[in-house]
């Protein structure tokens, strides 16, 4: 937990998102055809990898076959989900008009419906970012992920959670909608989940009925080949997800707030927030695609509605002006931010006391004035 009022100066904070409203505008304001023609590009090679995946699991009684029909549907997943699927669902190619690149109409290839997510990432977690008991994905109700979470004997099991919800991940975000530790406490009952239980049921049964009724049963004598096949492609996209997701939110000095201390914040100290409580994670151009450019999670939380293909363009000016005021720009390779999460899971499953807030250095500050 950091002192958030005491890293910049009021007037500081004004002019930071002064610089960062300006650099979203421009962006928006240069939006066009290349955008579009890399979105679509994007959805063709998806639809051609889930043709030859599936394609290929026809053919699994050869194992080369078999495992390169496992890639393929992987790697078909992995891009739904992740740079089509949250991508368009954040409304962030709304501006086309065009109806399939809808945010409102998306479905994507999970069991969790795309109604149900709206709500919970694109409005709670994004409003809400790392604010403790506000933001629902700081440990997803059921993993101990900041020190300011006080602590149960049932977090000593953190490190069993965390490796379920990674194998079964799409499954934890499907039922993250139920909102199951508030009906617990009380602040919500279960007749108010009807209506996103229903559409758990029905979201989850096409995906069942899809991978793990009907193609298996399009190839006969090789359905268990098959139904493997998908289900090891599930769990391919189930770890790859969690772990760009988990990489952005949760490794060492990523901060975390109180209500207290975001109300009535301004833009500038929205900005702020979303910096402090983000982490980016460096890679390659094939990387930053199958990651849906989460590895640049502080420029989307910035800017949650900007195609995820500009990230990369604006990641230098971003960190730049994190530098001018002093800020933290917390990025490093996928095995430094995977390995800090896993220390920080392992940490928090004891008891402890918060982290000592964090300092500011008056040097930096007065460069930044």
């Amino acid at each position: 937990m950091t002192g958030l009022q005491d890293r910049l100066t009021p007037e500081q904070v004004e002019e930071f998102g002064r610089e960062l409203d300006a650099l979203r505008q421009r962006i928006v304001d240069d939006l066009g055809e290349e955008d579009l023609e890399y979105i679509r590009k994007i959805i063709k090679t998806q639809r051609a990898l889930e043709v030859t995946g599936r394609g290929l699991l026809f053919a699994g009684f050869l194992p080369p076959a078999w495992l390169a029909g496992v890639a393929a549907l992987s790697a078909a997943k992995i891009l739904d989900n992740m740079e089509i699927g949250h991508n368009v669902m954040h409304g962030q190619y709304d501006w086309t008009r065009i109806p399939e690149l809808s945010s409102q109409r998306f479905e994507w290839d999970t069991v969790a419906p795309a109604e149900n997510w709206r709500h919970s990432h694109n409005y709670i977690h994004h409003t809400y970012t790392n604010i403790v008991d506000k933001d629902r994905d700081v440990g997803y109700g059921i993993l101990r992920m900041d020190p300011a979470q006080k602590w149960h004997p049932y977090y000593l099991g953190n490190p069993v959670y965390a490796t379920l919800l990674a194998l079964l991940f799409q499954w934890g975000v499907m039922l993250h909608d139920l909102e199951v530790e508030r009906v617990v406490k009380g602040e919500r009952t279960w007749a108010e989940n009807v209506p996103v239980l229903r559409r758990i049921v029905r979201k989850a049964s096409r995906q069942i009925g899809k991978d793990y009724v009907l193609f298996p049963l399009l190839t006969g004598p090789l359905a268990p080949l098959t139904l493997l096949g998908n289900a090891s492609a599930n769990l391919v996209r189930n770890l790859w997800a969690f772990s760009i997701i988990f990489c952005g939110h949760f490794p060492a000095d990523v901060e975390s707030f109180t209500e207290e201390e975001t109300e009535n914040e301004s833009r500038g100290q929205w900005y702020l927030r979303q910096i402090l409580g983000s982490a980016n994670i460096t890679g390659g151009p094939l990387f930053h695609i199958l990651s849906g450019n989460l590895s640049h999670q502080i420029e989307h939380h910035l800017f949650p509605d900007l195609p995820a293909r500009r990230y990369p363009q604006i990641a230098d000016e971003v960190r730049e002006i994190c530098e001018r005021y002093g800020l933290p720009y917390n990025t490093g390779p996928l095995r430094k931010q995977l390995w800090s999460v896993a220390k920080k899971i392992a940490r928090l499953a004891l008891p402890g006391k918060p982290a000592a807030p964090a300092t500011v250095d008056p040097e930096r500050q007065l460069r930044a004035a």
